[in-house]
């Protein structure tokens, strides 16, 4: 067994989301937190839970994160926790994992299928600590978990598009 402790120094979780039909508007979430549970030799055997506090939703414009926050899209405030869970991790090649699990929004469970690339071990020249690292990558429907606003645009098309695509970069440190 491994034990791993996230480092939100070196770790990032963005998103985006299709704009006006011509452009993607993107953000992230500035707080997150990931559990990791097994062996790093044997990572189609692990369990993962990551939990975002949708309070941490930062797209660089105080009105837009406040109108996220609220019942037009995740309701912070009854929902405070985005949270996937780790059901299955298949290996695809040495470096290459698809992780499918539970993903929960706004009250609503999906199962959801995320893209992990294994980037490895190394130590760290600070404190000779081991680190390792993992790249995730994905999508989801945003309407399949009841996060439905939207607005009719004057050029045809609607306002935001359906897909909103993940994209993390997470290094932890290894428990010697």
């Amino acid at each position: 067994m491994s034990t791993l402790t996230l480092d939100k120094v070196h770790s990032s979780l963005d998103f985006q989301i299709k704009h006006m039909m011509v452009s993607k508007a993107k953000g992230e979430f500035e707080d997150f937190d990931v559990n990791f549970s097994g062996d790093l030799s044997k990572l189609d055997s692990a369990n993962v839970t990551v939990t975002i506090p949708v309070a941490s939703i930062n797209t660089g414009n105080e009105d837009r994160d406040g109108h996220l926050r609220s019942g037009d899209f995740f309701e912070a405030e009854k929902h405070p926790n985005l949270v996937f869970e780790s059901k299955s991790i298949k290996k695809v090649s040495d470096e290459e994992y698809k992780v499918t699990g539970d993903f929960t929004i706004k009250g609503t469970t999906n199962e959801e299928t995320f893209t992990v690339e294994y980037n490895g071990t190394s130590k760290s020249p600070l404190d000779g600590s081991t680190v390792v690292g993992f790249s995730v990558v994905g999508k989801i429907n945003r309407e399949a978990y009841g996060v439905t606003y939207n607005a009719a645009i004057e050029t045809g098309g609607m306002l935001l598009g359906k897909d909103v695509k993940f994209e993390g970069e997470f290094q932890f440190t290894v428990a010697e």
